[in-house]
This record gives structure tokens, C-alpha cells and sequence, in this order.
């Protein structure tokens, strides 16, 4: 049997929709909103439950509500076990697989990603860009197209085997749009954005997120992310400093991407966010492999079924995996853990309840369920998602 190897990737601005949240306000995982909120000075809640479409489609909200949706996400999935072999993000997407892997903390995460859609946002208004999809042509056509055109417009995403997305001037993208239907696209369609994304028309957003990429601390990673610019894993801190930069104008190579973790041997891509644009771009690219997307809780009990019967590939997973009725309770904090005194095996526990104590921070359960054993000793020291209990679901 062939062994299962999983991708984290995480979803870019666009994937984001009105009241995405709701289905998580009461799950355990809904705390970082609160963490995102006193970092950035936002309330990021209404972002993820009251606002309208409209208001998401402002750079500046929607990247900051993907992002935090997708460490909800992730925070939920990381709580079962399930551990990925590498990490990638399309586009703001990178800076949620980053903080993933370890590389930037949630709270630097959070500040960045606010600089990046406040930095973006005011490129875009001091020059007015947009995007459009290319359907049904080559990536090398999309390019010629754009060459023959006598303006501003550039490819910004290689996304998939016939998609591909341009972004510059309205005028140029709609001659280039003429261009490539000439040379046999099948659709030319305007995407509804703010501004030239991954283009030229960023260079100013570029280098004033710099100097929040220069304020931060950024660490190597605890698996290898694959970057945008290059398609290639990175694990040098240095490297990401300037791979981070460079992205806001160098075009999203996220066709090369799936092939590169492909190659690696990842066989299983798990979309971890709100939407599935990056799992039906991974079905268009990658024939032999499972996609799955995570969006709410109830995919992430979806998710664990199909793990436990082997996935779709037929085979058996490596790692740290549990079974559809499995939990794991991990700790919130770095400290020294101290059981409940009332907790035992085989007893029965409810969404809430007190496992124990890692430092000044509480220790509560997730699900409910019978607790299969402690996975932690009294006195040991923990660090921040390590395991400490081990539950079967009822």
C-alpha cells in the first residue's frame, strides 16, 4: 500500500464569503479571534459573521478575514493529530502557510497580513488595476497575448492547466483579453478586485511591507513551505525575508507549485480555509491525488473518515493520524503540565471540561468523549498543539 502524504495549503483573497464564521463561533478555535483582534486593533468577529460581501471585497478586510479563517481552521485540524510533510499558500495564502509551519508567530502573522491588505489597498488606489481570468489557453499563449499588447499588463497567477489570470491597466487587460481569444481562449473573464495584484502596479505596497518583514521575527520553518515566486520548497528564515517582499509583484506560480509537492511525494493536498478554489485547482493539475478541503467543523470529521479508510489512494497514512473516532486534546501554551485531579482513564468527558493546566493556562477538551489516557506526565514540560490527552468519541 502506498503511503499517504499530506499538503497544507491555504486559500488567497477571493475565497472569502459573507458570515463564514458562524459555523465556528462555538468551537474551541474560535479564541484566536479574539487574539486577532487585540493584535490588529480590528474587530475581525464581524469580519467572520456580519459583514457583507461588499465590505469582505475591500482588500484590507478580506485578507485579514481569510487569514484568520484559516488558522481557525487550522488550530481545529491540528487539535486531531493530523500532521502535514509540507506547507503552501496561494498568494495571502503563503502567509497563513508560513505561520502553519512555524516560521512567524500568530500575532506577527496577524500584524503582516493587516500591513499587507492596508498596503495593498493603498497601491491600488493611487493606481487602478485590474484582473482577469484566461480559460482554456496554454500558459505560454496567456503570456504571448500579454506581450502583444501595447500596455500595462502582466500574468499575475499560473494557476492550473488552462487558467490563468492577467492583471494591469482596465484598457490593456481588455486588449490582451482580445489578444488571447484570438489565439484560442475559450473565455476571457473579469474578476471583481480592487487593483493589479502580483504585477508592477504593487511595487509601492512592496516596499513598505518590507519594512514590516524587516520587523519581524522570522523563523525557519518546522516543515519546508513552497513560495509563489519560485514554486520551490524554503526553509531559510533569510530566504523568506525576501521571497515575502518579492511576492507582491512576481506572479503566483501555483501550477508549479502542486507539480513541485507532487514530485516531493505528496499524494494527499488538503485546502485548509473558506472556499475550495485551491482544491479544484489542485483536481485540474494533479490527476493521481486525494483533495480535500476544510472549511467547517463537520469537514473536519469528514476529513479524519477519509484519512483512517486510507484515503482515496488506497493507502495507509504515516504519522500521527487518528481514527474518525478519535480525539486529541493538545496543550494551548510553552509550560509545565498538571493533571486535573479528578481526571482517569475510561471517564467520560464533555465538550469544556478541565484536563489539566499548562502554566496559568487551562487545559479543556474540545469533544466529548471517553478518555482513552493522559499522553502527557504530571510535572513534564509541553509545548504549544503537543498532545496531551487522548479521547474516543461517543
Amino acid at each position: 500500500m502506498t503511503a499517504v502524504m499530506i499538503a497544507f495549503t491555504f486559500p488567497g483573497q477571493g475565497s472569502q464569503a459573507p458570515g463564514m464564521g458562524e459555523a465556528w463561533r462555538n468551537h474551541p478555535s474560535w479564541e484566536l479571534v479574539a487574539e486577532a483582534s487585540d493584535v490588529s486593533g480590528r474587530d475581525v468577529e464581524a469580519l467572520l459573521l456580519t459583514a457583507d460581501a461588499d465590505e469582505l471585497k475591500e482588500t484590507r478586510n478580506s485578507q485579514l478575514a481569510t487569514f484568520v479563517q484559516s488558522m481557525i481552521v487550522l488550530d481545529a485540524v491540528e487539535r486531531t493529530g493530523v500532521e502535514p510533510a509540507f506547507h503552501a499558500g496561494h498568494s495571502l495564502g503563503e502567509y497563513s502557510a508560513l505561520t502553519a509551519a512555524g516560521a512567524i508567530s500568530f500575532e506577527d502573522g496577524v500584524t503582516l497580513v493587516s500591513e499587507r491588505g492596508s498596503a495593498m489597498q493603498s497601491a491600488a488606489d493611487a493606481e487602478h488595476g485590474t484582473m482577469a481570468a484566461v480559460l482554456g489557453l496554454d500558459d505560454d499563449q496567456v503570456e504571448i497575448a500579454c506581450s502583444r499588447t501595447d500596455g500595462d499588463v502582466w500574468v499575475a497567477n499560473f494557476n492550473a492547466p488552462g487558467q490563468v489570470v492577467i492583471a494591469g491597466s482596465p484598457a490593456a487587460i481588455e486588449a490582451a483579453g482580445v489578444q488571447a481569444k484570438e489565439l484560442g481562449a475559450k473565455r476571457v473573464m473579469g474578476l471583481k478586485v480592487g487593483g493589479a495584484f502580483h504585477t508592477p502596479f504593487m511595487s509601492q505596497a512592496r516596499d513598505r511591507l518590507r519594512k514590516a518583514i524587516d520587523d519581524t521575527d522570522i523563523r525557519q520553518p518546522n516543515r519546508p513551505v513552497f513560495a509563489n515566486v519560485d514554486g520551490l520548497a524554503h526553509s531559510d528564515p533569510a530566504e523568506w525575508a525576501s521571497l515575502m517582499g518579492a511576492q507582491l509583484t512576481s506572479p503566483v506560480r501555483w501550477r508549479s507549485t502542486l507539480h513541485n509537492l507532487h514530485d516531493a511525494g505528496v499524494n494527499v493536498f488538503l485546502e485548509l480555509g473558506p472556499g475550495t478554489v485551491l482544491t479544484g485547482m489542485a483536481k485540474r493539475t494533479i490527476k493521481a491525488a486525494t483533495n480535500i478541503s476544510v472549511s467547517t467543523p463537520g469537514d473536519v470529521d469528514k476529513l479524519l473518515d477519509a484519512l483512517s479508510h486510507g484515503s482515496e489512494t488506497g493507502g495507509v497514512v504515516e504519522g500521527e493520524v487518528l481514527s474518525a473516532v478519535e480525539r486529541l486534546v493538545v496543550s494551548p501554551a510553552n509550560g509545565v503540565f498538571e493533571p486535573a485531579p479528578s481526571v482517569a482513564k475510561d471517564q467520560t468527558i464533555d465538550r469544556g471540561d478541565l484536563i489539566g493546566t499548562v502554566g496559568n493556562h487551562d487545559v479543556r477538551s474540545a469533544f466529548s468523549g471517553r478518555l482513552q489516557g493522559l499522553l502527557a506526565m504530571s510535572g513534564e514540560r509541553v509545548t504549544t498543539s503537543q498532545p496531551i490527552a487522548w479521547l474516543r468519541v461517543t
